[in-house]
């Protein structure tokens, strides 16, 4: 039988008058205070322990949708969450500055004032998570976003092959940085993983990271180019060694973007490497989450997989823009019991 999910705290305080931990601390798993990832030195014997079992894997994910409800109050609670946490992007051929700054005003205001009135969460300030773009349009998002407290994530390092030369995705990361991008999304090279020569993932992702300097980063394992499941853990683990802040799915360029059996393996490694090191991870699903009901999925299994830290956007992204009017829709029918037209709330 599919039981409730109580809504997630609005906050989750780690430091405060009575506060008994460790307030450096940016996540809390199991009781046992984390903090940032600082990285660890290659350990190869870990990494060839890695192993899937693909069944199991596919089990646990499809439970996520079956045994797991959230409706009403709850869901709404739910869903406004799942906007605090969205990287709100705009990433096609056709980008324009005056697009970006729509997309931009859209980021700071996410709800119509009459939704948001009819709702009663004036209060909640909702915000997006982030606004990412082309290096590009950094400074004019930037400049869009100004006083706002909404960061720009810049996507980088040949995105989105992740194919040029590393000196060059090197120099673009840190224009991106002079832009003002506060979050950088690298990609990784494929190849790498494939030949298992996890040397020299780890050195490539440890360059990105010297680059970025005190800026987030964010790596992209392009998931669906990767094959297996263990390729995906694997992968993951070198990331995480490496020193990434996020460990992200995919580009949204790839034919297979997120998936929930995916982003089990990738959380899992966030767990385990939290487990043992104490540094704590964020995870980023992107590509093709399009609906209000696929960002309670992934929302769950953040919450069962990891708790309650990771449903803060500071450890938890979707990459996504298209859910956002479906979010909407549903906010508007609860509020007024009626679906609106999706054009009544454009993107950018």
């Amino acid at each position: 039988m599919a039981s409730e999910i109580p809504p997630p705290p609005i906050s989750t305080a780690l430091c405060g008058p009575h506060a008994t931990m460790d307030c450096s601390a940016i996540a809390v798993l199991a009781g046992r205070p984390l903090h940032l990832n600082r990285g660890t030195s290659l350990n190869l014997d870990w990494i060839e322990s890695v192993r899937v079992n693909t069944s199991a894997v596919e089990r646990r994910a499809a439970t996520l949708v079956t045994r797991r409800t959230v409706k009403k109050d709850w869901q709404i609670a739910w869903l406004l969450r799942a906007i605090t946490c969205m990287d709100l992007t705009t990433l096609s051929g056709d980008d324009t500055d005056e697009r970006v700054r729509r997309l931009c005003a859209k980021a700071r205001h996410p709800l119509q004032d009459e939704l948001i009135e009819k709702s009663g969460i004036a209060e909640l300030q909702i915000q997006v998570g982030a606004v990412c773009v082309y290096h590009l349009f950094v400074e004019t998002a930037v400049r869009a976003l100004a006083g706002s407290g909404i960061p720009v994530a810049a996507v980088s390092t040949g995105f989105p092959a992740g194919l040029s030369p590393l000196q060059e995705r090197i120099a673009e990361i840190k224009r991106s940085i002079e832009a003002g991008a506060q979050e950088i999304d690298v990609v990784i090279t494929r190849a790498h993983v494939f030949g298992a020569q996890w040397q020299k993932l780890y050195d490539e992702i440890m360059a990105f990271k010297d680059a970025c300097g005190p800026a987030h980063l964010k790596v992209i394992l392009g998931t669906g180019d990767l094959l297996t499941l263990r390729n995906v853990g694997k992968a993951s683990l070198v990331a995480l060694m490496a020193g990434a802040d996020f460990i992200k799915t995919s580009t949204g360029k790839e034919a297979v973007n997120a998936t929930l059996p995916v982003s089990l393996v990738m959380t899992r490694a966030i767990r385990e490497y939290a487990q043992e090191t104490g540094m704590a991870v964020g995870f980023k699903p992107a590509g093709g989450i399009r609906t209000a009901k696929q960002s309670l999925e992934w929302l769950a299994l953040m919450k069962e997989e990891l708790g309650n830290s990771w449903l803060q956007p500071h450890l938890f992204r979707f990459g996504a823009s298209g859910m956002l009017a479906d979010i909407e829709r549903q906010v508007e029918f609860h509020a007024s019991g009626r679906y609106s037209a999706e054009h009544r709330h454009p993107m950018a």
